[in-house]
Parts: structure tokens; sequence; C-alpha cells
């Protein structure tokens, strides 16, 4: 079942920090779920409904925290990361946060800190999800076009007339103005402005304009 509200997961192996972390979160109405591996946060149930962030230990047996990062990255959707390391190492925060993580905390570190970060991660993972969840719904909508309409939409996001398209695809105007029609219903759209935009968001290729 899906977790409501913001979730916080925690993966370090010492069990002393999980505890501490865990109960700081959910001092201020954080879920947390807790982990001691990255191989165990891998092979968890992670539905949630709200927004959630990742706080990472860097060093931990097996995977590190550094490895789970780049095995998220090429995920579809991957949760903000948080890093918190006993170590201080510049290098190595250098590059995590140029791969995407929100912050790196040394050992022993502010709380006040820590949830800073946390409310940034949370920030940043409700906007992807808005993003993610508005091309889910384009892509639905993509997906109730016959391959007719598909080809008439890829024409008119480049700005053709109907006769210019009729002429591409040779068929007639008449055709071209009903497939257009159903487009922009199935679509929900009023213009081909609109059209284009949600296009743009799911990468949506205009066709090649070969008409004169």
């Amino acid at each position: 079942m899906a977790e409501e509200g913001p979730t916080i997961f925690v993966v370090d192996d010492d069990p002393s920090i999980r505890k501490s972390l865990s109960l700081l979160f959910k001092s201020v109405g954080y879920v947390v779920k807790p982990y001691s591996s990255a191989k165990e946060f891998l092979a968890s149930e992670r539905d949630c409904r709200g927004p959630t962030c990742l706080v990472l230990d860097v060093q931990m047996p097996g995977l590190s925290g550094i490895d789970l990062q780049e095995e998220l990255a090429s995920w579809y959707y991957s949760m903000p990361i948080i890093f918190i390391s006993a170590h201080a190492d510049v290098p190595m925060g250098v590059n995590a946060m140029k791969k995407g993580a929100v912050e790196f905390l040394t050992k022993p570190f502010e709380e006040s800190d820590l949830l800073n970060a946390v409310h940034e991660a949370l920030r940043k993972d409700t906007q992807t999800r808005a993003v993610l969840d508005e091309q889910k719904r384009i892509r639905q909508r993509l997906a109730s076009l016959t391959p007719r309409e598909y080809e008439t939409l890829t024409y008119l996001i480049t700005g053709m007339l109907n006769k210019q398209i009729a002429y591409a695809l040779n068929i007639a105007e008449r055709t071209v103005k009903a497939h257009r029609s159903r487009v922009m219903e199935k679509m929900g759209v009023d213009s081909v402005a609109e059209l284009v935009r949600l296009a743009e968001k799911v990468d949506v290729k205009p066709a090649e304009s070969g008409t004169e």
C-alpha cells in the first residue's frame, strides 16, 4: 500500500544512526523507512504517493552509497539523495553533487542542516513527480490516437497548413481536417501551439517537411 505524505528513506549500516535519524524525521512528521544496506533498500517496496528522498551513508559493506547513486541514476525515476559520511572527502562530495545529490553532509552534522537539505530534496521531488505525472497523462492521450492520427500530429506540430499535410501524406485535405479535429479533441487542446507544447514535453519529433 502506498505511503501518504513525505517519506524519508534512510540507508545506513550503523543501527544507532538509523534509529536517531528515524526519531528525528518522525518528530517533524515524516514517514521513515530505514534500511541497513543498499541491497536491502533495492529489494524493498517503495510505493509512495507523496514526495520522497533518500538519506544515504557513503561507506557501507557491499554496495556503497556512491554505487547506489549510480544504480538509481539509470532508472526512469530516481528520488533525490542526501549523502551523509563519517569521512570528509571533498572530491567524493563534489562528484556526488555533480551527479545530482542534493547535499553531502559530514558526520557529525547539525540536525538543522539535515532537515534543511531534506526540505529542499522533497521540494525537488514534488516538482519532478509533477513533471512525470504530466508526461504520463500526455503519453496516455497519445496512445489513444490511431496511427494515421499520430502521423497527422507530427505534421501539425511543424506548423504546416492542412493542404500541405494533405500533399505530404497524399490524402484529401478534408481527410486531414477530420484527423486534425480528432487529434485536437483526444489531446485535449484548442490550438496547435498547445499541441506543440505537449509534444515537446514527451519528445515527440515533428515530421520532416518536404513540401515546397
